[in-house]
């Protein structure tokens, strides 16, 4: 089921995300955005949900099962449910009124809040980059395609993990996915457009702000998603670190003034935009891909996307570029992903992690932070040795009144 979910999400995100990408502005455009209609604030808010369940579904454990999980661990794979049962914690259940009430927050609200968590989280990063393309696209029909395909795969997901609820899951997940995607069109009709602010340092925050918020994610995946409220005191400092980071890096973002990019980073910028425009759909299914058994079509289904947006990207950024400067611009991509792949890689392999999306997100962040570095660099001394040679042009021009533009001037 999984591996049908990752063809047909590639399929559709390489037809319909450029169509959405075109798309006119909506009649919300130009509206005045309220500050606090942001996907941000209602990640913000799920996240803060999720672990208010993680309490409640402690206390009725504790109380209820006698902090024994193994009635429901027996039907799900290890990593799950190492409870936070120390002092506080039971003597919260102990004085908890009527426990038994509290049996949904054993999977069932979980199943609810999956879903607007990740597509949030995602359209938070997209947001970041380009305010325009995240309204356009929250509010056509890939926002649908996106909620239905990962409801899918969460649904195949529980079905392989048959338990005593999974009934119960895929019927408040079907419900979700038709909310949700109300939710994203709603606060993307709030939002204004606004320039694709692509200078090397917006780019070096925005690598920093998407680092920040992926480690908080897996935090909260870990911690919340799978029942390990006791791991959270041991990762709690990295946590603090990448949240210090994140708001860190926005507060800058949103004080910087606008730059302006050379030919090598705005390319890099576009296939960034675009890379995240067509993963849209298919992301939880090559996420899954890797875990149930398809890596190799996972990894074809990213390449494929990965190759849409490259495609795109080079029509879009070097449309109009001569030659020579064509020649240039393939130097320093080439010299950009040289040092960007030996760097990522050399992150990715650092340390050992329990998750593999941990040392991925670390190696793409320092990956993209040194291809923007190299672009950002290269373009940097083009256009000063292009400004050179215009003004060595400009002095050796007839007429031009210097002692070298004298030279070979035939006399009246």
């Amino acid at each position: 089921m999984v591996n049908g979910a990752v063809l047909v999400s590639t399929l559709l995100s390489l037809v319909a995300a450029p169509r959405a990408a075109r798309r006119a502005p909506g009649p919300g455009a130009g509206r005045r955005a309220r500050r606090w209609a942001r996907p941000e604030t209602f990640l913000a808010l799920i996240v803060g949900l999720v672990y208010v369940n993680q309490v409640l579904f402690t206390v009725y454990i504790l109380r209820v099962h006698g902090g024994d999980t193994s009635f429901i661990a027996k039907y799900l794979p290890e990593g799950y449910f190492a409870l936070a049962d120390g002092r506080a914690m039971r003597d919260l259940a102990g004085h908890f009124p009527m426990p038994g009430l509290l049996a949904p927050s054993l999977l069932r609200v979980q199943a609810f809040f999956e879903l607007p968590f990740g597509l949030l989280a995602y359209v938070t990063v997209l947001r970041w980059l380009d305010r325009g393309l995240y309204r356009r696209l929250a509010t056509s029909w890939p926002v649908w395609a996106a909620s239905f395909s990962y409801t899918f795969v969460f649904c195949a997901v529980e079905w392989d993990l048959r338990n005593p609820y999974t009934v119960d899951d895929i019927v408040i997940r079907a419900c979700s996915a038709v909310l949700t995607p109300l939710l994203l069109q709603w606060l993307a009709r709030q939002e204004d457009d606004g320039p694709v602010r692509a200078s090397f340092a917006q780019m070096l925050l925005f690598a920093v702000s998407v680092w920040a918020l992926g480690h908080l994610v897996l935090f909260v995946y870990d911690t919340a998603l799978l029942y390990n409220l006791g791991h959270a005191g041991g990762r709690l400092p990295g946590a603090v670190v990448a949240l210090c980071a994140l708001v860190g890096a926005r507060a800058a973002s949103s004080r910087l003034p606008d730059g302006e990019a050379g030919a090598a980073l705005t390319s890099v910028v576009s296939g960034l935009r675009w890379a995240l425009l067509l993963f849209f759909v298919p992301a939880l299914a090559v996420r899954y891909g890797v875990n149930f058994g398809i890596p190799l079509l996972a990894a074809a289904a990213a390449f494929a996307v990965l190759l849409g947006a490259a495609a795109c990207a080079l029509r879009e950024a070097l449309f109009g570029l001569g030659r020579a400067r064509l020649a240039l611009w393939a130097a320093q991509a080439l010299l950009a992903l040289l040092a960007g792949g030996a760097a990522g890689y050399a992150a990715l392999r650092l340390l050992t992690d329990e998750y593999y999306e941990a040392g991925l997100l670390r190696g793409l962040s320092v990956c993209f932070a040194v291809i923007i570095a190299v672009c950002a660099v290269s373009d940097h001394w083009l256009a000063r040795r292009s400004g050179t040679a215009a003004q060595a042009s400009r002095c050796d021009a007839p007429g031009s009144g210097g002692a070298e533009g004298s030279v070979g001037v035939r006399p009246v």
